[in-house]
């Protein structure tokens, strides 16, 4: 008699009740079995169909002649003893598996087929040496690991973290699943944080992480899962800033997860099962809710692995609190992102916003930090060193708006005529008495004529000096695109520029010349 024999027989039996106990007449018995044959009933087995009318008559006349252990399949007399291969191939066959455990069973049978000219089946042969514990693991060949239980001498010696699915919430107009991101205190079984999220994403990890860093300060040592999520970069930098070790599950080993599966199952049979029989939720009313069953039932309740409850082994094995620079810790998950700041704005592009930043970083390369707990109305920029350089606020560009830039303080000693002044003398050198004025003349407007015009036009009467160096080298670049550059062209670039200065003049300068050229 085995437990799976009496299963059987106690379904033949529940079916068959109200005939066995007489509850029906027994002209009536016939048409109950029709009946009875008519719907499909769950097996001992798993198996849903239809019980056949000759196997309920069987079962019934078993009954009737033997009652209850009558329903009993017989055992075979020759039950446990080879039916096959005799018992010499067996002892043969256990004696070449002691030899080396590491045999397979088709080298075994290589031998068998060689002495006796006979095999055995890969389960038979199995079943036999581990009868004769000759099997790899009997024999010490392979070892399971050896678990211990989870302990610290102290709280918040170790945490454990891990995700969990829970219970669907009305969010977004529709029911969203929801996933509970946890982590749970080793020494205590305290649940340092714990709350449902719509997602299960690296965001979803930094801020149940921060809630219990706020909380707890830093843990001795973070133990989580081997998932993606748990390896990013921004999670072993603020471990390694706070002190922290951080270790991750083996691969494809579950048992060392058992400390936060087994709170998860606790949770879902007395918290969430209760959810899911009333009416669905919302995530901020699930979380209160939670909130209400850890403070005040979880961790209220004596734990059997502690033998009291987590909130007074918490408070026991409280030796003190490492606090953590919450704002080191954020920095280290914050995003960096490498962008060009924009020339006529002054801002920088991110997720299709837009950030307004120092004038003075016009059309250099800085590194955007993303605080991943802000609403995106600020962004911090920096260098590519690292250096922080200030805040960029959130702004709405506007057609035709550009960033005034103020003109430049005359400087005191002129490069430009120390240049020119140098240059003409090595000309002079070299042409060894040409006249360069006159080489000058053959262009159709000179460019002292040209920049004294441009003066004139900013109501400067100074020429040449009205400009500094790079204003005077702007303008050397526009004069010489063209020997068809005229007073004409130079007054109408001046009336089209949107801003009177000169990088506006200079650009419509450059429109109108390629329209000539063209």
């Amino acid at each position: 008699m085995n437990r799976k024999q009496e299963k059987w027989a106690i379904f033949w039996c529940d079916l068959l009740a109200p005939i066995i106990y007489e509850e029906i007449e027994a002209e009536q018995t016939h048409q109950f079995l029709r009946e009875l044959c008519s719907h499909k009933v769950v097996f001992p087995d798993g198996e849903c169909k239809k019980p056949s009318l000759s196997t309920l008559k069987r079962k019934l006349g078993k009954y009737r002649r033997g009652g209850f252990k009558a329903l009993f399949r017989k055992q075979r007399k020759d039950d446990g003893n080879v039916r096959v291969v005799t018992d010499e191939v067996i002892a043969k066959a256990i004696e070449l598996k002691k030899e080396q455990p590491l045999r397979s069973h088709i080298a075994i049978n290589g031998f068998l087929q060689d002495q006796f000219a006979k095999t055995i089946s890969r389960s038979t042969l199995y079943w036999h040496l581990k009868q004769a514990g000759a099997t790899r693991m009997k024999l010490g060949i392979v070892k399971n690991k050896i678990r211990g239980r989870w302990t610290k001498d102290h709280t918040h010696d170790l945490w454990v973290g891990d995700f969990e699915e829970g219970p669907y919430v009305f969010e977004n107009e529709g029911n969203t699943p929801t996933y509970l991101s946890a982590f749970i205190d080793c020494h205590s079984r305290y649940v340092v944080e714990a709350r449902y999220y719509v997602r299960q994403n690296l965001d979803v990890l930094i801020d149940s992480l921060i809630r219990a860093l706020a909380k707890h300060g830093a843990p001795g040592v973070l133990y989580v899962d081997n998932a993606k999520v748990y390896h990013s970069h921004g999670l072993t930098m603020a471990c390694h800033i706070m002190g922290t070790r951080l270790l991750h599950r083996p691969a494809k080993d579950p048992a060392p997860g058992g400390l936060i599966e087994r709170f998860f199952q606790t949770a879902q049979t007395q918290f969430e099962a209760e959810v899911r029989l009333n009416e669905i939720l919302t995530l901020d009313q699930l979380n209160k809710a939670f909130a209400a069953w850890l403070n005040a039932g979880y961790h209220k309740q004596s734990h059997s692995e502690i033998n009291t409850t987590p909130e007074k082994q918490m408070e026991k094995g409280l030796g003190g609190i490492r606090l953590v620079d919450m704002k080191a810790i954020i920095s280290a998950f914050m995003e960096k992102i490498l962008r060009t700041v924009n020339r006529t704005f002054c801002d920088v592009r991110v997720n299709n916003l837009f950030f307004k930043v120092d004038p003075g970083l016009r059309g250099d390369k800085v590194q955007v930090g993303l605080d991943p707990f802000s609403s995106l109305d600020t962004v911090e920029i920096y260098s590519l060193k690292g250096v922080y350089l200030g805040c960029g606020q959130r702004h709405y560009r506007e057609p035709g708006q550009h960033v005034h830039i103020p003109e430049p303080v005359k400087p005191k000693h002129n490069y430009l005529e120390l240049l020119t002044k140098k240059h003409q003398q090595e000309l002079d050198r070299q042409v060894k008495g040409i006249d360069y004025r006159k080489a000058e003349q053959q262009n159709r407007w000179s460019f002292s004529e040209f920049a004294g015009r441009t003066a004139g036009l900013l109501g400067s009467k100074g020429g040449l000096t009205s400009f500094n160096a790079g204003q005077l080298e702007a303008l050397k670049k526009v004069y010489n695109q063209s020997i068809l550059l005229n007073r004409q062209m130079l007054e109408q670039a001046f009336e089209n520029a949107t801003h009177k200065s000169i990088p506006y003049i200079i650009y419509e300068l450059k429109q109108i010349i390629k329209q000539e050229i063209n």
